[in-house]
Parts: structure tokens; sequence; C-alpha cells
């Protein structure tokens, strides 16, 4: 099983080594030294750069899995209430044929909301094993990794940020400057990881997607993840901790951007788009619809509107036409309109 892992991830170790390498000799040829930690944090810095950049299509497909999902939140909370208490395999398959059915007709793909986190990963466990395996690359126990030689191994494994080596951990650290590195780096990105996910809840999401079973669990994942983060930052190299804060960085300035921008409907950021929007005399953007349903996210119910089973009284519209005499018929003018035996122009 381990020999199977090792060859899967080995093409991805290949490519992030090749990236990280271009970067350090970019950058070294413009007079950084090749030593520097600096060089091979920026190295790691422009990694992310790159795999952020290619990763824009899936997220911008990401962006709508994730507002149909908002949209078809309540028709699904309906099939969810039509088979409630029903337990049978009948009922339970009939339940999964409706929700597909409904995510067919719109369109709507489900695990699109997850394709950037799942495509980041093998990138991610890439970088850790390039980082975790340099000491081993130096001494000669293994094999180089692309351009990774013994050589440039021992340099990029020896270089420092603020006295801690790339590829020190928290978890046997020797100096105290690790620790401290480590710390602040995890930090960094717990905070980078709670402020991403609360600025899309708390601007992005309609006031009608939030009280629903998927949007209380978002809120505990909210709290929960950057802890799991914490946790678990102890055990990555440090070089892995800049590559994770990048892109969390990274991350929020993209969907600040697309909120700002591309705000999901009936949310506060819409809201602040069209006040925006009124201010400079610009026209209001189009409502998007999801595709076989009719239904849009965050629909703003309109109070003044009659309610149902309510009449609503026809109004007459004055087309600037020839009126009845006044002496013709009492139904020629209302409420004291005046003499209307003139036309209309």
């Amino acid at each position: 099983m381990g020999d199977f892992f090792n060859s899967v991830l080995y093409p991805i170790e290949w490519v992030v080594a090749w990236i990280m390498y271009g970067f350090h000799q970019a950058f070294t040829a413009v007079g950084m030294p090749a030593a520097s930690g600096w060089t091979w944090g920026l190295s790691i810095v422009g990694l992310v750069i790159v795999m952020r950049a290619a990763l824009i299509p899936l997220f911008m497909k990401q962006i709508h899995a994730s507002r149909n999902m908002q949209i078809l939140s309540p028709e699904l909370q309906k099939i969810q209430a039509k088979y409630k208490g029903k337990t049978d395999p009948e009922s339970r398959q009939k339940m999964t044929q409706e929700t597909m059915e409904l995510y067919r007709s719109s369109g709507t793909n489900p695990l699109s909301s997850c394709l950037p986190i799942l495509a980041q990963s093998p990138i991610f466990f890439g970088l850790f094993r390039v980082l975790n395996g340099l000491q081993s690359i130096a001494d000669g126990k293994r094999d180089g990794i692309g351009p990774i030689t013994r050589d440039v191994a021992s340099q990029a494994e020896q270089a420092m940020i603020f006295g801690a080596q790339l590829s020190d951990k928290f978890i046997g650290a020797s100096t105290t400057n690790t620790k401290i590195v480590t710390i602040v780096l995890i930090i960094l990105m717990s905070v980078t990881t709670f402020t991403t996910q609360r600025q899309l809840m708390t601007k992005n999401m309609p006031a009608s997607a939030l009280d629903n079973p998927f949007a209380r669990q978002q809120k505990v994942l909210l709290y929960v993840l950057p802890l799991v983060f914490a946790i678990s930052g102890v055990n990555f190299p440090i070089g892995v901790l800049i590559y994770w804060f990048v892109t969390n960085v990274w991350s929020m300035c993209q969907q600040f951007y697309v909120i700002r921008r591309m705000p999901a409907p009936g949310s506060l950021a819409e809201k602040a788009l069209h006040e925006r929007r009124a201010r400079k005399g610009q026209p209001l953007p189009a409502t998007p619809v999801v595709p076989g349903t009719g239904a849009v996210s965050g629909t703003v119910v309109d109070t003044s509107a009659p309610k149902s089973g309510q009449r609503v009284q026809p109004k007459r519209k004055d087309r600037g036409g020839p009126r009845p005499k006044a002496g013709g018929s009492s139904s020629g003018g209302t409420g004291g309109d005046g003499p209307q035996d003139a036309p209309g122009r």
C-alpha cells in the first residue's frame, strides 16, 4: 500500500519540486541569495500563485454550485419534509431519486463546491513530502526529486527564516526560534481560515439560506476547522505552514473580490452592491435564476403586494384619447375630473 501511495504522489512531488526550483532560480537571477530562507520561502509563495491561478476555473464552478445549493435549499427541505418519518426502503429510494432529479434539472453538482479543496490536497501533500524529504535527500538516503538534487536539497534544508529552518516542525523543535515561528504561522493560518469562512457566511449568504441544517453545520465548522488546523499544524514543516497561510490569504482576497462584484442574490453583499450602483447611477445587475427551477436565491418578498386571495383592483390607463362627454354617461369621470368634452390633444 505504501509503494502504491508513493507512486501516485511522486508525479505531484516532481511538479512541485520543479515549480519551486524555477522560482528559486528566478529570484536568484535578480540578486537574492541562493541559500536564503526568504528566497526559498518566496519560491513557496510562487508555488501558491501558480497552483491557485490554475484552480480559478474550479473556483468559479464552486461559486455557481454554492449559489445553486442555496437556491435549491427550500426545495430540498420540501422533499425531506415529504418523506419525514418514512424509513422504509421504497420511501428512501424515492427521496433520493427526487433529490437527484432536482440536482439534474437545475444542472447542480453538489461535489463542485468541494473541487478546489480536493484539487489542492495533492499539491499540499506533495509539498509536505518534498520538504519532509529534504534531509534524507541531502544525506544521500533518498534519490532526488526532479531538480532537487543532493546539493540543492542540502541548501534548501539549511535555509532559515527568523532563525528557523523551512523543514523544521514544532514537534521535535530544538530551538526557541523554531517554536515561535511555527506558533505565529499556525495562528495566522487559523485566523485567515476563520476570517474567510465568516466572510462568506455573514456577507454572501441570504437570510433564507442561514436557517437550515446545512447552514448550522457550516456555523459549527466555522469554529471547529481553525481549531483542527491549529492542532494539526504542529506536525507540519514551516514551509508547509507558509504555503497554507499564503493560500488562505489568496482565498480570502479572491473571495472578497467575488463577494463584492458577484454577490449571492438576497445577501448583504448584494444590497451593498445595489447601493453602490445606485449612488453612481448605474443599472442593477440581472438576478440569476437556476435552470429548471425558476427559483432565485434570497428572493425578497414585497410586503406591499396583495396577499393571496385578495382581489387586485384594475388601474385605468389614460392613453390620451377622446373621453365620453359629461352628459353621456355617469362613468365619464370620477371624483370631479372636470369637463371631458375636449379631445386629449
